[in-house]
């Protein structure tokens, strides 16, 4: 448990190491951050291995930092955390494995990438609002960077958008966070204080002040209609960056909803509660109805993100234990998924064949020329459709259970939403590498297309996330036994419906 803040500080460290040598050669940059990544997910593992799963937060660090409005460094985890942290040094290192081609100012490029990962391990581990908070903006500000200076199709405009979006619910969030301060009489920002504090306020007040916090956080995690950022923004980044912020940035908004908005305002989650189901039913299916049509490679698995992270906020407004388990497991599949897909398409194709149309690539038979990411993608595709054997089957089914409990209806259009995921994904599947192409005879005039190789960093990078969601499809309970003795703690009691099981 002790080794779980180090995820931060090591991070920190690495982001400063670049800057200072990494800027010797891109090797030496890619050394680094390797190292980094491996550093911080190690140090979780470990924190794992020494971790004992109880209700509440367990403490890892609680020291002053700002004495007057009672402001303290107050670092905790339960399991729901330490499965978002373990996805998180998962992600980061898949990312830096399919950033290896980055050569301009590579030292940049990853000393604000570990900036971004610093504040996503602060966000899961913070037991301190204000804390969260700041941890909360230290990983949007290096996307806007990230997007501008090295991405692609409209990234001024995508990383602009990203980050209005993002500083517009922050903005929310921080109103929220000041209002639950007031209510507690100034003493503090720690969770379980404010939790006491804003509990105890009228339901008249509880409903304003919840939809603050759950629809500031809520933009970030790709609430209907405030989603559009999200496809936008995974487009215009480049491969590494679009992993990120489909494999972890956008659990930062899911996770303040359950962290903060929820046990802050019983009272007012049950008055938005049908509001919110909806909203998650309507992104579900809208998404994947846009899914369907797009002829852009990367904006099919932009859509798809948002989607499948309806499934993760339908999985909170139903709160029942089974749903809300699965919510969080749909975080970590997700994050796993979602981020194998946008390799596959960004780097593994979009960077060999410079187009990312699907009638384009449907006339090139990919499948033949470059099989390895044919193989990965239909691995992918089937765990995003939530095939058994991969993570995304308990996921989703743990959610439609849970929510069948509390709303038949819910759950119906959620099912819907599965079907269509899966017309999408083999629609893209079928047009993006098995068209109908013939192999081309080479001739001295017209040589066949050399595409490069897929090199070791791309073949470990896809064998890392597919063992790991293969390895939770296979064995859930690994992840669920973190998941479920954390929902027995007394903050998230008024808000769940029946007993964990």
């Amino acid at each position: 448990m002790s080794a779980l803040p180090w995820t931060i500080y090591v991070s920190l460290a690495g982001a400063t190491l670049l800057l200072a040598l990494g800027r010797a050669s891109p090797w030496v940059a890619r050394g680094l951050a390797l190292a980094t990544a491996l550093a911080g997910a190690a140090l979780g593992a470990t924190g794992a291995a020494g971790f004992t799963a109880q209700p509440g937060l367990q403490t890892l660090v609680n020291i002053p930092w700002v004495a007057g409005p009672g402001i303290r460094y107050h670092l905790a985890a339960d399991g729901i955390s330490l499965v978002l942290v373990m996805l998180t040094g998962l992600a980061a290192t898949a990312g830096v494995l399919f950033s290896w081609n980055v050569r301009e100012r590579a030292a940049e490029f990853f000393a604000l990438y570990f900036l971004l990962i610093s504040g996503v391990y602060g966000v899961f581990l913070s037991a301190d609002a204000f804390l969260l908070f700041v941890f909360y903006e230290i990983a949007i500000v290096p996307k806007y960077f990230l997007i501008a200076n090295w991405g692609s199709t409209n990234r001024e405009y995508g990383a602009m958008k990203l980050v209005l979006y993002s500083f517009a619910g922050s903005a929310l969030v921080l109103a929220g966070l000041l209002w639950a301060h007031a209510a507690g009489g100034g003493q503090g920002f720690g969770l379980a204080e404010l939790t006491r504090a804003a509990s105890a306020l009228p339901a008249a007040q509880q409903v304003p002040l919840f939809g603050l916090l759950f629809v500031g956080f809520g933009v970030l995690a790709g609430l209907f209609p405030f989603h559009t950022w999200a496809p936008t923004g995974h487009v215009a980044a480049p491969t590494g960056v679009s992993m990120l912020l489909a494999g972890v940035v956008m659990k930062l908004g899911a996770y303040g909803c359950l962290r903060v908005a929820l046990p802050l305002c019983p009272a007012g989650f049950a008055a938005w509660q049908p509001l919110l189901g909806g909203l998650a039913l309507a992104g579900i299916l809208y998404a994947g109805f846009v899914a369907l049509v797009q002829e852009d490679f990367k904006f099919v698995i932009g859509y798809s993100s948002v989607s499948h992270m309806g499934f993760v906020l339908l999985g909170l407004a139903a709160a029942t234990p089974q749903a809300v388990a699965g919510a969080v497991l749909q975080m970590f599949s997700h994050g796993v998924i979602a981020g194998l897909l946008f390799a596959v398409v960004g780097r593994m194709v979009y960077e060999r064949v410079h187009t990312r149309r699907l009638d384009h690539l449907q006339a090139l038979g990919l499948h033949r020329q470059l099989p390895f990411p044919a193989l990965v993608f239909v691995l992918a595709a089937l765990a995003s459709m939530g095939m058994p054997g991969f993570s995304g089957f308990p996921a989703e089914l743990s959610i439609l259970i849970g929510t069948w409990r509390t709303a038949p209806l819910w759950a119906l259009g959620a099912a819907a939403g599965v079907v269509i995921a899966a017309a999408f994904t083999l629609r893209v599947l079928q047009v993006s590498f098995f068209g109908p192409a013939e192999p081309v005879a080479p001739t001295d005039a017209h040589p066949p297309p050399a595409l490069d190789p897929i090199t070791w960093p791309e073949r470990a990078g896809a064998a890392l996330l597919l063992a790991a969601t293969v390895y939770v499809g296979l064995k859930p309970d690994a992840l669920l036994g973190w998941i479920l003795p954390a929902l027995q703690s007394p903050a998230l009691q008024p808000i769940l419906r029946g007993t964990t099981p």
